[in-house]
Order: structure tokens, then C-alpha cells, then sequence
């Protein structure tokens, strides 16, 4: 989960700034935040890794 969240962050903030990944990412599915692209990718990318180091420390 961890990862897919990171995913969609940094595939969200390469459509943001370039405009030239145009994978169905999460946020052009939800209207209300499609505002608020850069945070929301920013928010993601930082909530994937965030899960990721918790489920790695969980594990040992």
C-alpha cells in the first residue's frame, strides 16, 4: 500500500510539472482535489513512505 501510495504521488507530480505522464493517477479521478494537485501528490508521496518505514520496523 505503501508503495502505490508513493506511486501515485510522484506520478501526480510528474503530470503536474511536466504534463507528460498521463497515467489514470488518483487524483484525476477525484473531483474535489484536482485543485489541489501539488499538495495532495506531495501529501502522498510522504504518506507512502511513511507506511512503508512503518511496516518495515513492524516486521523485526
Amino acid at each position: 500500500m505503501g508503495f502505490l501510495a508513493f506511486a501515485q504521488g510522484a506520478g501526480g507530480l510528474l503530470y503536474e510539472w511536466m504534463g507528460w505522464f498521463r497515467l489514470r493517477t488518483v487524483l484525476r479521478r477525484i473531483d474535489f482535489l484536482s485543485d489541489r494537485g501539488l499538495f495532495v501528490n506531495i501529501v502522498l508521496i510522504v504518506a507512502g513512505v511513511a507506511v512503508m518505514i512503518a511496516a518495515d520496523s513492524l516486521k523485526s
